[in-house]
């Protein structure tokens, strides 16, 4: 029998390698992924999963379920609280750099301003003077002034306040008092004799740049009354109490007897410059 070319009998299969035809489907070893229909599923997604046929593409990778974004509330706030730290860093930067002299020109944004609305003064009068101011004196007092209640505890009802004034009293001699026959002239025109007006206090000037509280006591009630009616001309009584003590000082300091004294050196000068060799300069006996 005559034996076919493609056949391969058994005694030849130690030798010759099987051979298969490549065109014949049902002989391949692995089955083969080909391209899938004009509609190809989805490559990716939920609930996919290969098959044969399809398309993979190595560089994706199906989706696992999309997360779940869970929302709090807050947002708000955070932001105001960001917003807020952002402020307070930089005006904490640039109040550190003026402090330290990085930027000695930079001006510091937060500065206490002042205004001024006062408007012109006015003048009132004029009044003409001829007094000699032969002296003053500088006094300083603490006014301890206190109000309360009897049988009210002081913590409910109480004022007491200590200032400390500083102020100054000037003495002077009034020219204008001086009457006929107060000035007498010599013969020789080298004696002259005045009679001048006692010496006289002016009232009481307060320094306030020297003068201040240094304590202020209020009782309960006295501060609620504050805060619904407050008292501009609160410290006026003691400003009044500090000038009558002041005066009262300046009474008892013997500042009329230091003015009659420069007064009387002044004159001697004055009128010894205009050729009299005599001054005499009277006062009024005390």
């Amino acid at each position: 029998m005559a034996r076919n070319d493609d056949t391969v009998t058994p005694d030849d299969s130690d030798d010759v390698p099987t051979q298969r035809r490549a065109s014949d489907p049902s002989t391949a070893e692995y089955p083969e992924i080909t391209s899938g229909p004009a509609d190809p599923a989805p490559t990716s997604g939920k609930g996919w999963s290969p098959k044969i046929g399809d398309r993979i593409d190595p560089r994706e990778r199906p989706e696992r379920d999309a997360p779940v974004i869970v929302k709090t509330g807050g947002g708000a706030m955070r932001g105001l609280f960001w917003l807020v730290a952002t402020i307070g860093l930089v005006v904490a930067l640039v109040l550190g750099a003026k402090t330290i002299g990085l930027f000695p020109d930079l001006k510091n944004p937060f500065a206490e301003e002042q205004t001024d609305r006062s408007g012109p003064a006015l003048l009132k009068s004029v009044q003409d003077l001829s007094q000699y101011v032969a002296a003053e004196g500088n006094f300083e007092v603490i006014v301890d002034v206190q109000k309360d209640r009897k049988y009210i505890p002081d913590f409910l009802l109480n004022e007491r306040i200590l200032f400390v004034a500083a102020g100054s009293v000037e003495v002077y001699v009034d020219f204008a008092g001086i009457g006929q026959g107060a000035v007498k002239e010599s013969d020789d025109r080298r004696t002259v004799e005045i009679t001048l007006p006692a010496p006289q206090l002016r009232p009481v000037r307060i320094n306030n740049d020297r003068s201040y509280v240094y304590q202020e006591d209020r009782g309960l009630f006295n501060r609620l009354a504050d805060a619904f009616k407050s008292d501009p001309n609160r410290l006026q009584e003691v400003y009044k109490l500090s000038e009558e003590k002041i005066g009262a000082a300046a009474k008892e300091a013997g500042l009329g007897k230091r003015a009659e004294e420069n007064t009387r050196k002044m004159l001697q000068q004055f009128l010894g410059a205009l050729g009299y060799t005599s001054v005499i300069v009277n006062f009024p006996a005390s």
